[in-house]
């Protein structure tokens, strides 16, 4: 079987991270691959912001649990936290940031990571501390959050796949 269909049916969410930083080589193969993620009209509107400094990761990870209304950590202890967050002026800005974010979680795979995909971007980054986090990391714009990975070195077992639905897809000649 083709190596990237591999790739597609082998990968899932991880939820357990080793407390080891991604190496930089890794990281930036991730970040790459999400750079060729197709979006609309070409305008390539998102940004991917690697997140590692662990008194920003802390915040987030506050930002994030405050939003979903728990007192747990939505990134899974991971090291890395990847935000796709797209420019609000573009044509599809939700679908462009969906699609980098699923490259990234299929290049974190392909290289050996484990990667999870975490909502609630957008009213982080809609609100005042978020807009504030993004003005000191050097971020201007209007950006929509989109999304995040947590990124890192899986901790455990890698899960087997749920068997697929029957009628999962269906071809009309």
């Amino acid at each position: 079987m083709n190596e990237i269909l591999q790739t597609l049916k082998k990968r899932r969410s991880i939820r357990q991270f080793q407390d080891k930083q991604v190496s930089e080589a890794d990281l930036r193969t991730v970040l790459e691959a999400g750079t060729y993620a197709p979006s609309g009209k070409g305008a390539q509107s998102c940004i991917i912001i690697a997140v590692q400094n662990k008194e920003d990761v802390a915040a987030l990870t506050r930002m994030n649990a405050a939003i979903l209304g728990a007192n747990t950590d939505p990134y899974y202890g991971a090291p890395t936290i990847l935000l796709i967050l797209a420019d609000r002026s573009a044509a599809t800005p939700v679908e462009d940031g969906s699609a980098v974010t699923t490259y990234l979680l299929l290049a974190a795979e392909a290289v050996g990571l484990g990667a999870c995909w975490i909502n609630r971007e957008r009213q982080m980054f809609d609100s005042e501390e978020g807009k504030a986090m993004l003005r000191k990391w050097g971020v201007s714009g209007d950006y929509l959050g989109v999304a995040a990975c947590s990124l890192g070195y899986v901790a455990g077992e890698r899960k087997e796949p749920a068997s697929r639905k029957a009628d999962y897809f269906r071809i009309i000649k």
